[in-house]
């Protein structure tokens, strides 16, 4: 598990995934936060992770453009449409108790990250979703924060059709294995 400093991990297809923002020290045992690459979530949620955390001794915070008063900036109507919907149906099938599935802006405990990724084999969209599945099933606690997401300034989304393929895929095996 990587614990330094603006560490990049990668979860497959060559693109960098998440940053590991410098909340870790392995001397205190830290939260650690992951926020999207492409920094699309404003640091300044930060601080009510952390209280939402300390507050509520959850295993996992998350941020949550969907509920209280989350929202996204700058999308057009069919991606804020594919969003609902991917949240939408997963919660149908999956039940998994958290408003923002595909959302990457998380604070975990370093132990509980751990056994996540451990545990976690999905790519892409469908490797967030599972985290919470995952988190679920393991009883983890999961709190969430309501963020703006503001659309990238720069580079574009991969979201396209082989993604929301992936994505279906994904949600069904995870259907029909937990």
């Amino acid at each position: 598990m990587a614990s330094r400093k603006g560490s990049q991990q990668s979860r497959g297809d060559g693109d960098k995934y998440s940053v590991l923002l410098p909340t870790y020290n392995e001397r205190e045992n830290l939260p650690l936060i992951i926020i999207s690459g492409y920094v699309v979530q404003s640091p300044k949620f930060i601080p009510e992770f952390i209280e939402k955390q300390r507050e509520g001794g959850y295993d996992l915070v998350s941020g949550t453009r969907y509920r209280g008063d989350g929202g996204v900036y700058g999308w057009d109507l069919r991606r804020k449409l594919i969003s609902r919907g991917a949240n939408y149906v997963t919660q149908v099938l999956l039940r998994p108790g958290a408003s923002d599935l595909t959302g990457s802006f998380r604070l975990y405990k370093k132990e509980v990250l751990e056994s996540l990724v451990e545990r976690c084999v999905s790519k892409g969209y469908v490797f967030q979703m599972e985290m919470i599945v995952r988190a679920r099933q393991l009883n983890y606690t999961i709190g969430e924060v309501p963020i703006s997401f503001v659309d990238r300034v720069y580079g574009e989304s991969k979201l396209g059709g082989n993604e929301i393929v992936s994505f279906l895929k994904g949600l069904l095996t995870l259907f029909a294995t937990t």
